[in-house]
């Protein structure tokens, strides 16, 4: 049985698809990830770029779209998917995902393009509780993005020179517009780069744990969403939020796709 999970986020489309696999003698079914397949958007309509990147994961994994069972959406755009069977919040189908790829995970962040946010999750991955960031940016990867075209640096210099850095500069913007004239006033006074993204990841990761306490940081912590990727937010996440470890799928950014194709197998049984 194939199901399907589309996160329509606010940059770009993420597909899973998911297969369970049944084995004898098991109690709980067996999943394997058949296909994942990001598309950006672009200039495309939400609808045509659900349309687009969900016949592309079909074509490259080799699956007809009436053998998928169930399909469901999550992200902003959930609702833009004409062809989904159902929606889930964000926080389910990220608890959902974060807890079978990590069993052991209680305590989810989730950071995107444009939303962050922190979800409690218990032992099923049943988000119990989540707080977010109201669409501020400042608490977001976009944030990262403004202030990485302001020093001249592509997203992946950006992270790793922050890495580089030891110093710790405070940031008191609130907002990027502001921010940003912040770094053009560090830039001024000659502040190194690796010491400016460093205080510019740091300040992201400050309001993002701030989301995370409100809803208490328990158990092991895993990081979903595409600032997964940035080793210098994870490194100022963990120095934030005070733990020893962050834990850190290969692909985070599909973390919530797959929750939604789980969801969509289990609600079949």
């Amino acid at each position: 049985m194939i199901t399907a999970g589309i996160d329509m986020g606010s940059r770009s489309v993420k597909v899973v698809l998911l297969e369970q696999i049944k084995v004898e003698g098991a109690k709980e079914p067996s999943f394997a990830v058949k296909k994942a397949h990001l598309m950006l958007p672009g200039d495309l309509d939400a609808d045509q770029a659900a349309e687009k990147a969900f016949d592309a994961a079909l074509a490259e994994a080799g699956v007809t779209r009436d053998q998928v069972k169930s399909i469901f959406a999550t992200g902003a755009g959930r609702g833009q998917v004409a062809f989904a069977t159902e929606g889930v919040t964000e926080m389910t189908a990220g608890a959902r995902g974060a807890v079978f790829m990590y069993p052991q995970a209680r305590t989810v962040v989730d950071v995107g393009a444009e939303e962050g946010r922190g979800i409690k999750t218990d032992s099923d991955g049943k988000a119990i509780d989540f707080a977010g960031n109201e669409k501020c940016a400042a608490g977001a990867g976009s944030f990262a993005e403004a202030m990485s075209r302001a020093l001249q640096l592509s997203l992946k210099e950006f992270g790793e020179a922050s890495l580089k850095s030891d110093k710790s500069i405070p940031m008191n913007a609130q907002c990027t517009v502001f921010a940003e004239s912040e770094v053009v006033s560090l830039i001024h006074s000659s502040t190194p780069k690796e010491d400016i993204a460093k205080a510019v990841l740091d300040a992201v990761a400050s309001r993002v744990c701030a989301m995370v306490r409100r809803v208490g940081i328990e158990g092991n912590v895993v990081l979903i969403g595409g600032m997964g990727h940035n080793p210098g937010f994870v490194q100022s996440l963990k120095t934030a939020m005070d733990v020893d470890e962050v834990l850190l799928p290969e692909l985070p950014e599909f973390v919530s796709a797959l929750g939604c194709a789980l969801i969509a197998a289990e609600r079949l049984h």
